[in-house]
């Protein structure tokens, strides 16, 4: 990963997209975001609500929702549940800020080795950590995006190229296919080099970090990423590549 703990990346990264929304107009709230039909405050609502989602999963369950009460896919339902309870901006914005300080700390006191119910599958806490900071990331990049501010890209996104590696074996068999190993060899935003999987593989994608991370994120087309694949298999990973493990 980045050599700081994905916890303290976690909460870095929710700090950065602090400083964003602190700094906000108040008809900024309302304005479109990057993610389809909802307003940057829409978008941190669904950030709020996911992250008492966590909170709710690590005890057990207690209180948490069922998401499948709201639609019959995962994307449905969180559209549906945002639906349901949009707030006025300040209350939306103190939601989510308590909702990710008890998130960060019931993840960081749960037993890292007994997996927590998530959507529809199982993730051990420091793996459920990785895919908040990729969901937080993604969606601050809906929220900047269209109101034209700058959300460099930073050391953390190695934990992201790492969740979208290593569940590139759950997407091929979620698409039918049998697993392939691909080799990724990406840049960091500061120049160094990560690597992820075996580079004997037969299979590789090649190039910018960033780019990987916002393919795994649907937030860039694999043909206008530049990467380069190479291989059997490397264009089939790079289109089902994605930074969430359920």
């Amino acid at each position: 990963m980045t050599g700081v703990d994905v916890f303290d990346d976690l909460e870095a990264e929710q700090e950065a997209l602090v400083a964003v929304l602190d700094g906000l107009p108040a008809d900024a709230w309302a304005s479109l975001s990057g993610a389809a039909g909802w307003t940057v405050a829409d978008v941190v609502l669904h950030l709020a609500q996911t992250e008492e989602a966590v909170v709710a999963s690590i005890a057990g369950g207690a209180g948490s929702t069922d998401w499948r009460r709201f639609g019959a896919t995962v994307d449905g339902a969180m559209a549906a549940m945002v639906e349901a309870e949009r707030a006025p901006s300040d209350e939306v914005f103190a939601r989510w800020q308590a909702a990710r300080r008890d998130a960060l700390q019931a993840l960081r006191k749960a037993d890292p080795n007994t997996p927590v119910r998530w959507v529809t599958g199982t993730l051990k806490p420091r793996t459920l950590a990785t895919t908040r900071l990729a969901e937080h990331w993604a969606h601050a990049l809906d929220i900047t995006g269209p109101l034209g501010i700058g959300y460099p890209d930073t050391a953390r996104l190695r934990h992201i190229a790492w969740l979208g590696h290593s569940t590139l074996p759950y997407a091929f068999r979620l698409a039918g296919l049998p697993p392939a190993e691909v080799y990724c060899e990406l840049t960091a935003p500061d120049g160094a080099l990560w690597q992820f999987g075996d580079p004997a593989a037969d299979s590789a994608i090649r190039g910018a970090a960033g780019a990987f991370c916002r393919v795994g994120a649907q937030r860039l087309a694999p043909a206008d990423s530049r990467l380069r694949t190479d291989g059997p298999h490397a264009g089939t990973a790079l289109r089902l590549l994605r930074n969430y493990a359920a």
